[in-house]
């Protein structure tokens, strides 16, 4: 948790942030906070928050998925105000900009997977696993990506530990849980 403390604020106190709106620095903060739920969702996933069981554990993974979704609309969002035609290049995926296509990649995948999260009761079992599980390392992957491509406030020391701990946190959940991927 240190990271994520450490990522918000070399961020918030950004000299790249000292002529910006509110607005976008809200949006930026957004998106960190959403890199920092990446953090927290297999953590929860895998049972290995200590103190929690594994019945709370997925509760809060949930409630943490809803929160995800909404700081990605909020980091959308911001951006949205700040410039529309830079999100609509990056959503028509014409934007000059590498890390644009990882966002908007990232942003799909995690509104797919609160989709399939709601309709979970109508999907079988293993086929909602495997493609839970495939969309959150989907998900992180591109997330990471998109982040670690972007030069900007988070600095680059906290936005790569942050970024690495999210993918080793996912990885070892994935590893762990790789009974999840079989299909009967």
């Amino acid at each position: 948790m240190l990271s994520i403390a450490a990522a918000l604020y070399v961020s918030a106190t950004s000299p790249l942030l000292q002529w910006r709106d509110p607005v976008y620095i809200t949006g930026g903060l957004a998106g960190i906070i959403a890199l920092a739920l990446l953090l927290i969702q297999p953590l929860l996933a895998g049972g290995r928050v200590a103190g929690i069981s594994a019945g709370r554990s997925r509760h809060f993974h949930r409630y943490v998925g809803a929160a995800l979704v909404i700081a990605t609309l909020s980091h959308v969002g911001a951006l949205w105000v700040t410039s529309p035609p830079d999100v609509i290049a990056a959503l028509l995926f014409v934007s000059p900009t590498p890390f644009a296509v990882w966002g908007v990649l990232a942003m799909w995948a995690i509104f797919a997977t609160a989709a399939l999260s709601l309709l979970r009761k109508h999907v079988a079992f293993h086929v909602c696993r495997v493609a839970h599980t495939s969309l959150a390392a989907f998900i992180v992957t591109s997330t990471v990506l998109h982040a670690m491509l972007i030069e900007g406030t988070m600095g680059i020391l906290t936005k790569a530990v942050l970024c690495a701990l999210v993918l080793i946190a996912t990885a070892g959940v994935v590893a762990e849980r790789r009974g999840w991927l079989r299909l009967r």
